[in-house]
């Protein structure tokens, strides 16, 4: 039987209180002004603060394009990766950050810009598997996975830049695996991101987000685009050996633990897209659609407690480019959407 620590308790009341609270004050007003809305949010007293962003200026339609994270109906039937799982059985810390765990592996923090295409479901599938490959080869392998080549070459993952199955991708990483490629213009790797970043933030020498739609995905090419990329197309691809998915809130955090950052999906609401500062509960606001992110750690702040998470909009959104969300009580889905795999290092050392 496990026995609970005062800290355990102290928690586990924290979160029941913030779920009480929150219940009631959920508003369906579809037409409210953003900055009515940050200041109800702000004067809520809740557990994070909301800020005006260049992403209240866009239009409703742009917005919920970036939201193109699918669970399809067969994810249930993936492989269930339970406490009985692991052979470590060390005692979790109350605070993980796995940039911190593993210091060499510096794509652990790093933010990826998905632009206007909602690729989310293709960029956190990629970048957790990139740190992956750099954790398991113990800093050997560090180069950027490519999430063009998962975005543009996965038929089966779904819609491309309307959205894909973070199921299917997984299998697609298994069965077929992926290039290397860096961000937009950085000329790393095999296939680094082709579509452009757009000015959410005040970046004059960038086309202006608000008035662009969803861009087209990117055709499939079965060579490197990056013409200095040395290795060739045929041998640069990066698999997983098996994919599994995890729902109970300790064997996720065994999971990062051991092997590092996960990808995960959550619905995301109308509010979600003031977030600055904090650990982020949903408050106001209708359902806008399903993300994709990296969850790369956990914490507690003031008692609550948070998965830290490494989001695709920029440095220039939320914390620096992450954002916190309420832990244990499956806030916005976000723990019943949690996929990962080992990397399959040994062809690459």
């Amino acid at each position: 039987m496990r026995l609970f620590k005062a800290s355990d308790i102290f928690q586990l009341i924290a979160v029941f209180c913030l779920i009480c609270s929150s219940q009631s004050f959920v508003v369906e007003d579809e037409n409210e002004n953003s900055n009515h809305l940050i200041r109800k949010i702000n004067a809520f007293g809740s557990t994070w603060r909301a800020e005006s962003n260049n992403l209240d200026g866009l239009s409703l339609h742009f917005y919920e394009g970036l939201l193109g994270a699918n669970l399809d109906e067969d994810f249930g039937k993936i492989e269930l990766k339970t406490l009985d799982h692991f052979k470590n059985n060390r005692e979790i810390p109350e605070n993980f950050d796995a940039r911190e765990h593993w210091r060499n592996c510096n794509s652990i923090g790093h933010v990826r810009d998905q632009a206007n295409c909602g690729s989310c479901w293709a960029v956190a599938a990629a970048e957790a598997l990139t740190d992956r490959f750099c954790i398991a080869s113990k800093g050997k392998i560090k180069t950027h996975l490519s999430m063009e080549d998962l975005l543009s070459c996965c038929n089966e993952c779904g819609y491309g830049c309307n959205g894909g199955y973070l199921g299917k991708a997984w299998n697609y990483l298994k069965v077929n695996g992926i290039v290397s490629g860096g961000d937009f213009d950085s000329h790393e790797g095999c296939k680094p991101y082709s579509i452009m970043p757009c000015d959410s933030f005040g970046n004059s020498t960038l086309k202006t987000c608000r008035y662009l739609g969803i861009e087209d995905t990117p055709s499939c090419s079965t060579r490197c685009t990056n013409s200095k990329h040395s290795k060739s197309f045929a041998n640069d691809h990066h698999k997983v050996k098996n994919y599994y998915r995890l729902k109970d809130v300790t064997a996720i955090q065994r999971e990062i633990m051991e092997s590092g950052p996960v990808e995960a999906s959550f619905k995301v609401y109308a509010d979600f897209q003031f977030y600055k500062s904090g650990v982020y509960r949903h408050l106001f606001g209708k359902l806008r659609g399903g993300h994709a992110i990296k969850i790369i750690g956990w914490g507690v702040e003031r008692g609550t407690p948070y998965w830290l998470i490494v989001n695709s909009w920029t440095t220039h959104w939320g914390e620096n480019g992450l954002f916190r969300i309420l832990r244990g009580t499956n806030e916005c889905d976000i723990e019943k959407g949690v996929i990962a795999g080992q990397a399959k290092v040994e062809d690459h050392l």
